[in-house]
């Protein structure tokens, strides 16, 4: 509006939508505030809907406000051309600030005004006015408002209902992995239970087998101990008389930790005869029965003949644990004098054995060099 111009406010209003139309091509942006107003409703929404409809053809992007209701029909009819509207509070009389795109608004002046004050026979003047068009859109548009409204009640109580079912899964879900955490500490304790009870009983088995040995070596020892001993002397004070006369006779020394040997049986004899008798000469050594097989014929004597050496190494490494055990004071080892490779390898796991404390042939008459004498560290 423009005294000076000489414009009214639908003048000032047109002046502007020419140069709007004059100027306005595609990628456009119009805004457009209570369009068609200042003079006839029909005419002024006539000329409304012609500019809007020609933007729209133009591609140029248009955001129109009015209040004329013959334009809420235009989106209908018009294709590029969407109704929207502003939310109002029937109940409050208020504006909620929330765009409904799709949606044409409804009039709200005769209910603001009954708000307001204006008397109620004025009222029903007015409202028996409204043309019956007007009054059946309003109706459909409180339909829609009324759907509208009780649809985004049910959408907010189903979101409450989907935010509780997350709540609830998620304290499931706690619940869960709670109950999977006390699971895993019970199976944790219950294989530490196991392997503090396998230990136990491992310790127990190992005492009990300690006290078993030790059992077992003091009634050996108990047994043997006056024969062992007996023997050790024997063979100690016979060394000394047979060293040099078998020296002379075989023409050979010990060899490794030890020296020539007599038999056990025969330092006994010995020991017997009454001094300056004469001494007969010593019988040969038979054989032990079985030769050749992977058992020893006596406490006191093994048999390697005919075995493998990984064979004849265990049963030597046995037969001197057993022997040391039952604290025998010698042990005679027959290999034989074949290649040379089993009295080879006995030699040289008695000279690393630190229970022994000498070895060495047996005499000519007791199986030579086919039989190793072995004596213990006392």
């Amino acid at each position: 509006q423009s005294i000076a111009a000489s414009l009214s406010t639908f003048s000032a209003h047109v002046a502007v939508l020419r140069d709007i139309l004059e100027r306005a091509g595609s990628g456009a942006l119009v805004l457009l505030d209570e369009i068609g107003s200042g003079t006839d409703p029909a005419e002024g929404a006539a000329l409304a809907a012609a500019v809007l409809k020609t933007l729209t053809r133009r591609r140029a992007v248009s955001l129109a406000t009015t209040h004329l209701g013959a334009l809420k029909q235009l989106a209908a009819e018009t294709v590029g051309i969407v109704n929207a509207s502003l939310q109002f509070d029937a109940e409050m009389l208020t504006p909620t600030f929330r765009l409904l795109k799709g949606v044409p608004g409804r009039s709200y002046g005769l209910a603001i005004a009954r708000r307001l004050g204006i008397a109620a026979a004025v009222l029903d003047i007015a409202e028996r006015a409204v043309p019956d068009r007007e009054r059946t859109l309003d109706a459909l548009l409180a339909t829609v408002e009324a759907r509208a409204r009780e649809l985004e009640a049910r959408e907010r109580e189903l979101a409450a209902r989907e935010q509780g079912v997350r709540e609830d899964a998620a304290r499931v879900d706690a619940r869960g992995e709670e109950v999977a955490g006390r699971e895993r500490e019970v199976k944790a304790r219950a294989r530490g239970l196991e392997q503090a009870a396998r230990d136990q009983t491992r310790a127990y088995l190992l005492e009990a087998r300690k006290k078993v040995e030790e059992a077992l070596g003091r009634a050996r020892a108990a047994v043997d101990e006056a024969t062992a001993k007996e023997a050790r002397r024997l063979l100690e004070q016979a060394l000394e008389e047979t060293e040099t006369r078998e020296t002379a006779d075989t023409g050979e020394t010990g060899k490794g930790k030890g020296e020539t040997w007599l038999s056990l049986e025969e330092l006994k004899r010995r020991r017997q005869e009454p001094a300056g008798a004469p001494r007969r000469p010593p019988s040969p050594a038979r054989p032990p029965a079985g030769a050749g097989h992977s058992t020893a014929t006596a406490a006191t004597e093994v048999s390697l003949r005919g075995l493998r050496v990984d064979e004849a190494e265990a049963l030597l490494v046995k037969a001197l644990d057993d022997a040391v055990l039952a604290d025998l004071p010698y042990l005679r080892v027959i290999h034989g004098k074949g290649t040379g490779v089993l009295r080879q390898l006995v030699h040289d796991i008695l000279s690393a054995d630190t229970r022994v404390e000498r070895f060495g042939f047996a005499p000519p008459n007791q199986g030579g060099h086919g039989v190793t004498v072995v004596e213990f560290t006392t």
